[in-house]
């Protein structure tokens, strides 16, 4: 038999995979094969002198037109015109060859530059081949899943074909095979739930049911017959022939089982082979032409309903798969720990891919719940993933393959499925599931067959079929292609999370940032401006005139309504405040005298915390421009109306009269922006300034979920007037005063001498400090609480273990610059007044 292997070469242990079964040399004696060139040429041919009456070996280099009359010449021709891949096969019935001789069945095909003409006996039966298979495929659309159709897919095609045996034979992943449905003829061996090892089917005949998915042997002890000429030239290729010679192993393997005749159909689903129809027959079979053509139509068909039924599987994985990723999109957007949480993955998971156990590895935590392995073995485990490729489904139904530590610590666990949660090697989801003890039903002892001829050791198959059982330990149920499509998706979902929760830290550090930039620039902003405007309320106090003791007591309070419309800016936990106070606050620093020339009108509304800066910065700006360049510069005035309309959104206007002719700003400043853009951008509202000649017009609306349309009771946030005290509070008094600015405390030390204090004792820090207090007898002291990378807290402590009163200063508004404790002691708030620092001397001592 003409194959691809040198001559002296047999078939034997190291090359049984590589036997060239698609150029075997010869054909089945079934018919007669004739291969022409594009001339129609005959070039080779087998079995024609039974036939045709003219011996094979004389036809090549003949013309076709010398052996066949032109009508079936015409009718090959025009079916050769009807192929369309290089893999197709047409068919034509009944069709006379020569005059006066019987009819033949033909099947023509490509085998490279060669067209093959196989020929066979019309067996006179016209059956449609659409109504022989309608009948039969009828029956199986009933059928509810692959299980059901395997079962009557077998019994339907016994039916058609008539054989003594029709098994469904279906692949698993490691190329092994199980019969899973059969139908018998009476008193015919049972091969269900027998296992058929890899090795059975080689790789060669795999690829060949790929493209030639019918086959079939009419006689397992029928001879070969050669293709003429033997042994010259490259051997012709027969993959899509019907007629093609069985490899001599195979026939042996047949003979060992006491089958007397074979067919097969592929299964094929999605490109690729599923499993097949095999018919096994005690006697030599011959089924017709059409019943063939039948048979092949019926495992098309048969191929497109399994897939269509693993496709519903696949949809309703699927669904689970997108209810589980829902929840887990859900859950993490409302608490990122569930990634983390295995106890609840244990719960949510199985729902969608069939599990014992879960184990989660995230940014170095780790958790597990269920059947899971210990901490140390699941991080032997990780390791081993991180070698491999870290961002593809890993799994396996030996968990020895990835951990030999698992392996030999009887550990009860078999399978796992990894699904890697970041980009990086780093963090995974594992899936385990536990092993199950099975025995394994082989046909046959699996142990490799041997023989020693002449040739030396020979391969050969198994001759014994009877039921042989293997038990397996250490697998698990293995894990389906759904089950990795299933953690396919379920992955995405996850990257999509930890992407999400990624982005939103990022988001929230950009902002913080961006928050953090504006705040300098306001801060810088404000400085300077504040620098400025003192400056300017310095020279507009001198010009209004009176004394000197005058000029500084309204400067001195000038620049405290500048700190306190800053407190209301800055301070942390506001309580709603009022609109009216805040415009109240704003201008109380450029107007000592003339409040009239500000007037206000409108209802009773309060603006909720998260947006008095805004707010109040607003009419900061506006009202430092007016001060400085509007109607305030002058003997102007400035009204402000408000509203709250139907829908809630507070509405007021600006409009300035009376002062120098207005201009618009000749550039875009930081002031102007914050005029134009902070409404609209950060609250959502409204902002339209006009700068009319007359005096600057301006129109704002703030949105209905920034107002609260009541005043509150109080307000943190506003500047509270200090109680009286007395100018000689601390008549007599030696004063301890820490403060580590020495411009302040001189300022705070006048401020003490005019109330009295005999003796000032100033000290910068905490050490200092104490020293003055072991050395002089202190009567009352004040203390800055911030004292550079320190506070006063251990002096306050001191103090009031010697029971000596004092108060604090701060820089800091609020009412939480001090501990709870020290609740109760007086606290000024820099810049701070006379009066303010005598009603805190005052409430020390009493």
């Amino acid at each position: 038999m003409n194959n691809l292997l040198p001559a002296d070469e047999k078939i034997g242990l190291t090359n049984c995979d590589r036997e060239p079964i698609h150029t075997p040399g010869g054909i089945q004696p079934i018919g007669f094969l004739i291969a022409t060139s594009a001339d129609w040429i005959v070039q080779r041919a087998a079995n024609t002198l039974d036939h045709l009456g003219v011996a094979a070996a004389d036809l090549p280099g003949k013309p076709l037109s010398g052996l066949l009359q032109k009508s079936a010449i015409d009718k090959i021709r025009s079916r050769i015109a009807l192929l369309r891949s290089k893999d197709a096969v047409e068919r034509m019935f009944d069709v006379p060859l020569v005059d006066g001789g019987n009819p033949y069945d033909i099947a023509v095909h490509f085998s490279d530059n060669a067209v093959i003409v196989e020929c066979e006996p019309a067996q006179g039966d016209q059956v449609e081949v659409s109504s022989l298979v309608r009948s039969s495929l009828t029956r199986l659309g009933s059928c509810k899943d692959v299980s059901a159709l395997l079962k009557e897919g077998a019994r339907q095609f016994r039916s058609l074909m008539s054989y003594d045996r029709v098994m469904m034979y279906r692949f698993a992943e490691d190329g092994s095979g199980e019969v899973v449905s059969q139908s018998l003829a009476p008193d015919i061996d049972s091969y269900i739930g027998l296992n058929f090892p890899a090795t059975d089917i080689p790789q060669q005949a795999r690829a060949l049911y790929l493209r030639n998915t019918f086959r079939i042997i009419a006689d397992v002890q029928g001879e070969a017959v050669p293709i003429e000429p033997t042994g010259e030239g490259k051997p012709l290729d027969l993959s899509l022939a019907l007629f093609r010679a069985v490899s001599p192993i195979h026939l042996e393997y047949l003979r060992n089982m006491g089958v007397g005749a074979s067919l097969s159909v592929s299964i094929v689903v999605d490109g690729k082979l599923w499993g097949m129809i095999v018919c096994h027959h005690d006697s030599p079979r011959l089924p017709s032409f059409a019943e063939r053509s039948a048979a092949e139509l019926f495992g098309q068909i048969f191929s497109l309903q399994i897939e269509s039924k693993l496709r519903e599987q696949i949809s309703e994985s699927e669904r689970r798969a997108r209810h589980v990723s829902n929840r887990l999109m859900s859950a993490a957007a409302q608490d990122k720990d569930r990634l983390a949480d295995a106890d609840w993955l244990s719960e949510l998971l199985p729902r969608a891919i069939e599990c014992d156990g879960v184990g989660v590895h995230v940014e170095g935590t780790t958790a597990l719940s269920g059947l899971a392995p210990t901490k140390a073995q699941f991080m032997k485990l990780v390791d081993a993933l991180n070698r491999r490729d870290a961002q593809t489904i890993q799994h396996t139904s030996r968990i020895a393959e990835f951990s030999p530590e698992l392996a030999s610590s009887n550990s009860p666990l078999g399978g796992m499925l990894s699904i890697p949660i970041s980009r990086r090697p780093r963090d995974y989801l594992i899936l385990f599931r536990e092993e199950k003890l099975r025995s394994v039903r082989w046909a046959g002892d699996q142990a490799k067959s041997v023989e020693q001829g002449e040739d030396g050791p020979r391969l050969t198959p198994r001759k014994s079929f009877e039921e042989w059982s293997e038990l397996v330990r250490g697998t698990s149920e293995p894990f389906s292609p759904s089950d990795v499509r299933t953690a396919e998706s379920l992955r995405t979902t996850l990257l999509e999370v930890v992407l999400h929760l990624s982005e939103e830290a990022n988001e929230d550090r950009k902002r913080a940032a961006e928050q953090q930039q504006l705040l300098i620039a306001e801060l810088n902003h404000r400085v300077r401006n504040i620098l400025a405007l003192i400056r300017a309320l310095m020279a507009q106090t001198k010009r209004e005139g009176g004394t000197i003791d005058e000029v500084v007591d309204t400067l001195e309070s000038r620049v405290k309504a500048l700190a306190n419309a800053h407190d209301l800016l800055t301070a942390e936990n506001w309580v709603p405040a009022s609109f009216k106070e805040i415009l109240k606050v704003e201008f109380s620093a450029y107007l000592s005298k003339g409040s009239d020339r500000v007037r206000l009108s409108g209802p009773a509304v309060s603006i909720k915390p998260q947006a008095v800066p805004i707010v109040a910065l607003v009419i900061h700006e506006m009202a430092t421009n007016a001060a400085k360049y509007g109607a305030l510069s002058d003997s102007g005035s400035v009204n402000i109306d408000w509203s709250v309309d139907a829908d809630g959104h507070l509405h007021f206007t600006w409009k300035e009269a009376g002062g120098p002719m207005v201009e618009p700003p000749s550039r875009k400043g930081f002031g102007t922006t914050v005029i134009s853009s902070s409404i609209p951008h950060e609250l959502g509202g409204e902002a339209d300034v006009n700068y009319k000649p007359s005096g600057l017009q301006a129109q704002f609306c703030i949105p209905e979920r920034h107002i609260v349309a009541q005043e509150p009771v109080a307000s943190a946030a506003m500047p509270q007037s200090p109680a009286s005290g007395s100018a000689d509070v601390l008549k007599g008094k030696t004063v301890l005063l820490v403060e580590d600015s020495m411009i302040i405390a001189l300022d705070a030390e006048d401020k003490l001498r005019e109330l009295g204090a005999d003796n000032v004792l100033l000290a910068a820090s905490i050490d200092r400090a104490a020293e003055m207090m072991r050395s002089e007898k202190i009567d009352v002291a004040m203390l800055d609480f911030n004292l550079g990378q320190e506070t006063s807290l251990p002096i306050a402590e001191q103090l009031t273990k010697t029971n000596v009163p004092f108060f604090f200063a701060s820089g800091y508004g609020g009412d939480d610059v001090v501990p709870p404790e020290f609740s109760a002691i007086p606290l000024v708030v820099k810049p701070y007044t006379l009066e303010q620092i005598a009603v805190a001397a005052a409430n020390a001592l009493a």
